[in-house]
């Protein structure tokens, strides 16, 4: 059995256990709660950051929040590449993943179905130190505990080339999907409000165009956005900010937004 590491426990989210539930505990209790018109029953796919938890958890925890019980056993993970670029995206060769909170499955029917998708490769070295995947990984484990996951690490692909795979793995109510993007990077606090409101004005009109300067996991996002067109899903934000709002300086900050993807009926 294949089990791959953690790369960022202890910087990115604490790495002991206990730290770790009750820094998750803290999270989930400080989120934010969602609008009146999202369903959790019928949330198929939701939006969340991956910076550090100190920065941008809250954001995440409102996210997953919407997943939290419910009877779903498979989750889709897509996050971009920050350390090995690629063209197309990167299955990890692993059985499972590492957690502080216990190993994390990786779903084998999936992981079959995604091999046969074009531009899909079994890459290692790109999941090795990766942590847009990973930070998501204590969240599936604490709101989803018996769920395995797909995780895809996400190259410079085309929205329809996401699309595609997407559309493998969308399985039914019992597979959920999450994108791992943080917003703009590095502006100031009140140009980064502005740029992101116009990136999320993008998300909510499933505008499939988020540039890579908008949006860090802008690739899996676009992919989502044509296929949850296709597939009838309404987005709404959730909620949004950036570390200047929470450990960060204003001066130069990163932006975060989380959003639900609900089936219609």
């Amino acid at each position: 059995m294949v089990t791959r590491p953690t790369a960022v426990a202890g910087s990115f989210y604490p790495g002991q256990r206990g730290r770790l539930t009750r820094e998750l505990d803290t999270l989930f209790e400080q989120a934010d709660r969602p609008p009146a018109q999202v369903s959790p029953a019928r949330v198929k796919a939701i939006v969340v950051p991956h910076a550090g938890y100190v920065y941008s958890g809250t954001t995440a925890a409102t996210g997953y929040e919407l997943l939290r019980g419910r009877p779903i056993n498979r989750v889709v993970v897509l996050g971009p590449t920050h350390r090995v670029g690629i063209r197309g995206m990167a299955l990890a060769g692993a059985d499972a993943f590492d957690t502080p909170l216990g190993s994390v499955p990786v779903d084998p029917d999936l992981t079959a179905i995604a091999e046969a998708v074009p531009l899909v490769v079994t890459r290692p070295d790109v999941h090795a130190r990766e942590h847009s995947l990973e930070v998501q990984l204590p969240f599936i484990r604490t709101v989803l505990p018996q769920a395995s996951v797909l995780p895809v690490a996400v190259g410079d692909a085309l929205p329809d080339e996401v699309a595609a795979l997407l559309d493998a793995v969308w399985g039914e109510s019992d597979t959920a999907i999450v994108i791992s993007s943080d917003l703009s990077h590095y502006h100031s606090y009140d140009d980064a409000r502005k740029l992101d409101a116009g990136t999320i004005d993008k998300v909510l009109a499933l505008d499939d165009t988020v540039a890579p300067n908008r949006a860090c996991g802008c690739f899996s996002l676009n992919g989502l956005l044509l296929a949850s067109g296709e597939h009838h899903l309404t987005p709404t934000l959730l909620s949004a900010r950036n570390s200047g709002d929470t450990a960060g300086d204003k001066g130069r900050v990163v932006g975060y937004a989380s959003f639900a993807f609900q089936a219609d009926q």
